[in-house]
């Protein structure tokens, strides 16, 4: 039946910061609407769904990372990524969720750490789990690319860009609740695949690859300054006329103001950006991006759209 909703978290460990951007098909063409608040993620599928006008499933992305580093899966037996989402928070596994408050309660089944700074130390982590080259814990998929930066890895959990927490929220609230009804892109199959059989698939994103995809230039600007998200909503009309299928006048408002003056502005923007990333895969405008890598479906995952030429 194929995809006729599309929704974009910028997730947050904070509720009043998580905004979603959603649009809607209908006849042909989407329409995409304003930012708003997340809400309860309890029945947040069910409310996206709700919004359908025609049969088809919902797909949702959020910038928090879906997936383990293949070195880590491998050092702790696990069989796939789905398999220990089922295991995680139980048995041998009960404190996988609980961030390491000492360097000495690290470990394969405790990997995140610390729970606040002073004295620690990344080095701390790498040796605990018995890691020695730092970059191999991080995934395929946030690596450093010509376009940006490597990400921070998934068990460190202090600095600003830290994603650890932001995964163990993510994960909790969101996947593993629902894990026997939703379809976990690309674990499961390809978006086609998934669309045929799974009325909601949960995909990882990343909005700043979608930056330079849509127009935006890679440096010169912050999102965190209002002035500088109306400039970027005026680098993107090109792009945006380049698709009629896209109607953008409910959310037209929101980029002309630059998302608002206050600080969640930056989160609606992101929001935004992402779902446009987004409904390009969807549309077939981008592929998937994802290599043909077995790691990467067994345990790793991949990020929405992504595309990087150095993967072997």
């Amino acid at each position: 039946m194929g995809v006729t909703v599309v929704a974009h978290g910028d997730w947050s460990m904070e509720r009043k910061k998580r905004w979603m951007a959603v649009a809607i098909k209908r006849g042909g063409h989407w329409h995409a609407l304003p930012p708003e608040l997340v809400g309860d993620t309890s029945s947040l599928f069910y409310r996206l769904r709700r919004r359908a006008v025609e049969p088809g499933s919902l797909v949702i992305g959020f910038d928090f990372p879906i997936g383990l580093p293949e070195v880590y899966a491998r050092a702790a037996g696990l069989g796939t990524f789905r398999e220990a989402l089922t295991l995680f928070g139980s048995g041998i596994w009960s404190e996988w969720y609980n961030v390491a408050d000492h360097r000495d309660r690290i470990s394969l089944h405790r990997p995140f750490y610390p729970i606040r700074p002073g004295g620690t130390m990344r080095a701390h982590l790498f040796d605990a789990l018995g890691i020695s080259d730092a970059s191999s814990i991080l995934r395929i998929c946030e690596r450093a690319t010509a376009d940006r930066q490597a990400a921070c890895m998934l068990f460190w959990t202090l600095g600003g860009n830290q994603v650890g927490k932001g995964a163990i929220s993510g994960w909790r609230e969101i996947i593993v609740p629902r894990l026997d009804e939703i379809g976990l892109w690309p674990f499961d199959g390809s978006l086609a695949e998934l669309a045929d059989n799974k009325p909601v698939i949960v995909a990882e994103t990343y909005p700043g690859d979608v930056y330079r995809q849509i127009g935006m230039p890679r440096a010169g600007w912050s999102k965190r300054r209002q002035a500088d998200r109306i400039r970027m909503g005026q680098s993107i009309r090109p792009w945006l006329a380049a698709r009629p299928n896209l109607d953008t006048d409910l959310l037209q408002p929101s980029i002309d103001d630059g998302f608002g003056s206050d600080k969640a502005g930056e989160d609606r923007f992101d929001a935004t950006i992402g779902l446009l990333g987004m409904l390009d895969v969807v549309d077939g405008r981008r592929d998937e991006g994802v290599p043909p890598i077995d790691a990467i479906r067994k345990w790793e995952g991949w990020i929405f759209g992504h595309h990087r030429d150095d993967v072997t």
